[in-house]
């Protein structure tokens, strides 16, 4: 599984931990709807875009923005530009008239690219937030929903302390109605991709997820 394919499932199960990540409410989730969206644009060569993920308001709720959301696990200079014409596409083409923000999350600031000359106003504006998984450990330590993501870029050792203790955190803290049996098979396939030498069944066996 490619690293970034992870976070479809978690935002479109747990949509509160995207906007715990943004610092904000875990109930601002409750406003909106998560989507996956390919379309086709006109406008530029009928070129065929893809956004990773678009948090839409629920109802059409005017007040609140709709929010744009990539993930990049690979340095790629042109990713900028790739980013905002996806964005202004799909604005182009809904008859939706919120506001909007762009979320891109990274691993770290080395996959990052300096190639921003053409949209350094854009990301200056405070309208994209960038986020780099392994400065996690500066925002709440008590989530679980933030824990799992950090279980993401970890090294091996620290992920395998982590996830002990998140399955624990898992049983014991949430509720049947906060899906932790969901949550539960989700951190089972993020240990998967990150101990490629065990099987599946390996992996519940060594943390008892079976």
């Amino acid at each position: 599984m490619k690293t970034d394919t992870i976070f479809y499932p978690i935002f479109q199960s747990f949509p509160s931990i995207f906007f715990e990540l943004i610092q904000l409410p875990a109930t601002e989730a409750n406003n909106y709807c998560f989507e996956s969206v390919c379309f086709n644009s006109l406008e530029v060569k009928q070129l065929s875009f893809r956004i990773d993920g678009i948090f839409l308001p629920q109802n059409n709720n005017p007040h609140v923005p709709i929010y744009f959301c990539e993930v990049q696990f690979q340095k790629d200079d042109d990713f900028y530009g790739r980013f905002f014409a996806e964005i202004f596409s799909y604005l182009s083409q809904t008859e939706l008239t919120n506001d909007w923000r762009g979320v891109i999350i990274y691993p770290n600031r080395r996959v990052d690219t300096d190639n921003i000359e053409h949209y350094r106003d854009m990301l200056t504006s405070g309208r994209v937030t960038r986020l780099y998984l392994d400065e996690l450990e500066n925002l709440n330590q008590s989530s679980i929903g933030l824990a799992t993501v950090q279980l993401i870029t970890l090294p091996e050792a620290e992920a395998i302390d982590l996830t002990r203790q998140l399955i624990q955190r898992v049983r014991n803290e949430l509720t049947p109605d906060q899906k932790p049996e969901e949550l539960l098979q989700l951190i089972e396939t993020i240990l998967v991709y990150k101990l490629p030498r065990l099987t599946r069944r390996e992996v519940e066996a060594m943390f008892s997820l079976v």
